[in-house]
């Protein structure tokens, strides 16, 4: 039986990883929530590794959210992500854990970087500056693990996912990412009859989107697959792997989906005074289609999915 701390379990990565760990009969999920255990408490967390017999360790924990929220709180972006993910790496590494999947972003590489991404492409240019404290501490959390692969022999990993969506999203109106704030925003628009919709920027950026539950599925493959196959197929100092579908679309195209998943029928606007962000974002994953993994669930179905999970719990989303 093998013990399991899924770190960050209340939030949309973690908990999807924890309900497919739960379908298994051979693991224990350990889990602890902010009252019990402070992950920015460097103590708190090295304690908690010297008295808990943990096997491997998902490190899902982090602060998130779209371009306001990176805007208004760089310090916060840049500090806790950090203090999180080294009190988590570090002491697991202390306390003899010889495996951790650590979960970062697509936001790791360079704004202009060539189409569709490559793990290769990491600190090739610029990043995105609207997210750059978050992409900073991301691409520290990748060495972090490189790190103590090749200094201590650690089975350290990471998993790079494009953006995100799904079930126990963050649904707030302002601190959310683009697929949550539009699923809310026309949910709204269309309770209160409102005839349009303005969407932030132009509508020509382009966008890969991967369900939530795709993401816990791939993530729990690449941590359990045996060291040779996991080595052939990447390379010493560029262990990370990046997990998406492989398919992009435009804004426009998702904003227009999603109108339709909800059931608006008003017009829709586009604001081109608001920021675009990064001009394309889409992820090469043929690394991971090596290895034997590929997505599985289209946009539309995990739309259509999402916002029934939204009227379903719309009561108990965070103001």
């Amino acid at each position: 039986m093998k013990n399991i701390f899924v770190a960050g379990h209340r939030g949309m990565v973690g908990s999807a990883i924890v309900r497919q760990l739960l379908q298994k009969s051979d693991v224990n999920v350990v889990t602890r929530g902010r009252d019990e255990l402070d992950l920015l408490d460097q103590v708190a967390v090295r304690d908690f590794f010297s008295t808990q017999k943990i096997d491997q360790v998902y490190l899902a924990a982090a602060k998130v959210g779209g371009i306001i929220a990176n805007n208004t709180y760089p310090a916060e972006f840049i500090y806790e992500n950090l203090t999180i993910q080294n009190n988590i790496i570090h002491s697991a590494h202390l306390a003899g854990v010889q495996e951790l999947l650590f979960l970062g972003s697509s936001c790791i590489y360079p704004k202009l970087a060539d189409q569709p991404m490559t793990e290769s492409a990491l600190l090739t240019g610029t990043l995105e500056p609207t997210n750059e404290p978050y992409a900073i501490a991301k691409i520290a959390g990748i060495k972090m693990c490189e790190s103590y692969n090749r200094q201590y022999g650690r089975n350290y990993r990471s998993v790079m996912p494009t953006n995100l969506y799904g079930e126990n999203d963050n649904f707030h109106p302002e601190n959310s990412h683009v697929i949550p704030a539009l699923l809310r925003r026309f949910h709204e628009a269309k309770l209160k009859g409102d005839l349009q919709v303005v969407a932030w920027g132009s509508g020509t950026p382009m966008r890969e989107f991967l369900h939530v539950d795709d993401m816990a599925a791939a993530s729990i493959y690449v941590m359990n697959l045996d060291q040779a196959t996991y080595e052939a197929n990447t390379e010493p100092m560029l262990s990370h792997i990046n997990v998406g579908t492989g398919v992009d679309c435009t804004i426009r195209e998702l904003v227009e989906t999603v109108a339709r998943v909800v059931g608006f029928t008003g017009d829709i606007v586009f604001d081109a005074t608001k920021p675009d962000g990064t001009p394309r974002k889409l992820m090469d994953v043929s690394r991971l289609k090596s290895l034997g993994w590929q997505a599985s669930i289209t946009l539309e179905q995990g739309l259509q999915t999402t916002y029934q999970w939204f009227l379903a719990n719309q009561d108990n989303f965070r103001k």
